[in-house]
C-alpha cells in the first residue's frame, strides 16, 4: 500500500508491527457499580481503579490497558477508571472467534456500560481505542460522555483519498488482512517499526514484546474492520465534546508539516459539532508517553472544562 507522505504516520500508528514492511475535574460522586460478569464481554477484560465519575480507557492496536497506567496514576483519584485489554493483544488470549470483531467489542462495551451503571463515563482512546469512541458514540450518543481522541481518525481507509468509501477500502484491506494473518513480523523488524511510533528506548521495547505477543489473526482483523468502517457521516450524531490530540513531527522528514497534518484531521471530522484538534509539536504516536506533560494539559483542560457530573438519568439510547 502506497501512502502520501502526510499521511503515513496515521496508517503505520494503526499498524503497529504486525504487517510485513512491504504492507504499509470536580471529584464527582463514585459511580454506582453492578457486579461484572466477564462472560458478556469475551472480547475484552476491564480493571477497574480510583473513584469519582467512570472513565473508560482503550488502548491501542496490539496494547493492553497496561498503555494506560501513568494516565490512571494521575486521574484515578478523582475518576473510577475502568481499563480495557482486547482479548487476543498484548499476550491476552485470542477471542474464539474474530468475525465482526471490532462491532462486537463495541456491542460488548456499550452492554459494559449499561450493566455497569456507568453514567456517561469519560472516554479516553488511542489510535484504535480512539476509533472506538468515537463508535460507541455515534452508535448510542446517549450513553457515554466527553470524549478524548489520541492519533485517531473516523475513517482509516480514506487516508489517501477523501473521496474513499468502505466498499472501496475493501479489496486493499482484505489483500491486508491476508499478509497479516501470515504470521508475526521477526522481532527486529517490530522494533524498526515501533520506532517510528514511539521516541523512548524502553517503551520501544515494552511496544514490541505487546506486539511480538499479540495473536496475528486478530490484530488482522481489527485492522481490516478499522480500514472498512467509516464513521465520518455519522459523527454528527455524536453530542458530547470532544478533543482530538494529534501527532505529526516525527514524519516531517517524509514531507509533513503540523499545518498539512491538521488540515486532514480537521477534514476527517467536519462533521463533528463540538470537537477542538490540538497537535504535538513533539510527540511521536503514543503521544501520552512521548509528550506526556502536553498530553495531561491538554487533558487536564478539557476535563475541567467538562467536569460536571453526568446527569443522574441518561437519555433513550439511540442504535
Amino acid at each position: 500500500m502506497k501512502l502520501s507522505a502526510a499521511l503515513r504516520p496515521i496508517c503505520a500508528a494503526l499498524l503497529l508491527a504486525t504487517a510485513s514492511p512491504a504492507a504499509f475535574a470536580a471529584p464527582a460522586a463514585p459511580a454506582a457499580i453492578g457486579a461484572d460478569n466477564a462472560a458478556t464481554h469475551p472480547n475484552f477484560t476491564v480493571k477497574v481503579t480510583g473513584k469519582g465519575r467512570p472513565m473508560l480507557l482503550i488502548p491501542g492496536l496490539t496494547c493492553p490497558g497496561a498503555v494506560w497506567d501513568e494516565t490512571v496514576a494521575r486521574y484515578q483519584q478523582q475518576y473510577q477508571c475502568h481499563v480495557v485489554s482486547l482479548a487476543g493483544f498484548g499476550g491476552a488470549a485470542a477471542p474464539a472467534s474474530t468475525e465482526a470483531l471490532l462491532q462486537n467489542v463495541r456491542d460488548q462495551l456499550l452492554t459494559y456500560i449499561k450493566t455497569q451503571k456507568l453514567n456517561k463515563p469519560i472516554i479516553i482512546g488511542h489510535s484504535l481505542g480512539g476509533f472506538m469512541g468515537l463508535w460507541l458514540s455515534v452508535t448510542q450518543p446517549e450513553a457515554v460522555g466527553p470524549l478524548v481522541i489520541v492519533d485517531s481518525l473516523p475513517f482509516m481507509g480514506a487516508v489517501q483519498n477523501p473521496a474513499m468509501t468502505a466498499d472501496m477500502a475493501k479489496p486493499m484491506a482484505e489483500g491486508m488482512r491476508k499478509q497479516m494473518q501470515q504470521g508475526k513480523m521477526p522481532v527486529a523488524a517490530q522494533r524498526q517499526m515501533v520506532q517510528s511510533l514511539i521516541t523512548d528506548t524502553a517503551r520501544i521495547s515494552q511496544a514490541t514484546r505487546w506486539g511480538q505477543a499479540s495473536h496475528p489473526g486478530t490484530v488482522a482483523q481489527a485492522m481490516y474492520d478499522m480500514l472498512t468502517t467509516d464513521l465520518r457521516p455519522e459523527l454528527g450524531r455524536i453530542q458530547q465534546p470532544a478533543l482530538v490530540l494529534g501527532a505529526w513531527a516525527a514524519y516531517q522528514p517524509m514531507g509533513a508539516t503540523k499545518e498539512s497534518t491538521k488540515a486532514i484531521f480537521a477534514q476527517q471530522y467536519a462533521k463533528l459539532l463540538q470537537h477542538r484538534i490540538e497537535m504535538s509539536e513533539a510527540g511521536k504516536h503514543f503521544l501520552m508517553w512521548d509528550d506526556t506533560q502536553w498530553f495531561f494539559a491538554q487533558t487536564d483542560a478539557f476535563l475541567k472544562q467538562n467536569s460536571a457530573a453526568a446527569p443522574t438519568k441518561a437519555g433513550k439510547s439511540r442504535s
